[in-house]
């Protein structure tokens, strides 16, 4: 009861199952994959230094990932016209469609897993969620 990680643990459980059955199986993707693709529908020309502090990951890790969404022609990378070092990320149409389609998904995949809160426990969730993790 006083490990407030081990409750977090069962309801990621519980949200990971959620998202696996409406994003990941249906759309093939992993759940970093994901908020890669709808970070870059909002931020087009992202640069892969901006996506790993976003992402809280280190760069060689993001590139690993990038590569592999680039495999499955979701993702491009462009020379910086601003500045010719640096890379932007671009998703191509393929990317386009897909994120958009699962961002959709995502907007009600998780209210059967949330219907037991009142919509002010909701709101108070992402709140606290934010301070733990903001």
């Amino acid at each position: 009861q006083h490990l407030i990680g081990y409750r977090l643990t069962l309801a990621e459980v519980a949200t990971r199952r959620v998202f696996q059955r409406h994003i990941g199986t249906p759309f093939k993707l992993r759940p970093v994959e994901f908020t890669i693709l709808v970070l870059l529908l909002a931020n087009p020309q992202a640069t892969p230094k901006q996506l790993a502090l976003t992402l809280g990951m280190p760069p060689p890790n993001v590139t690993v990932l990038l590569d592999r969404l680039a495999e499955r022609g979701l993702v491009q990378r462009r020379r910086s016209t601003i500045d010719g070092r640096a890379m932007n990320l671009l998703l191509t149409d393929k990317g386009t469609e897909l994120a958009r389609r699962a961002q959709r998904v995502s907007l009600d995949m998780e209210s059967g897993l949330l219907s037991a809160l009142s919509a002010a426990e909701r709101a108070m969730l992402g709140e606290l969620l934010h301070k733990l993790a903001p």
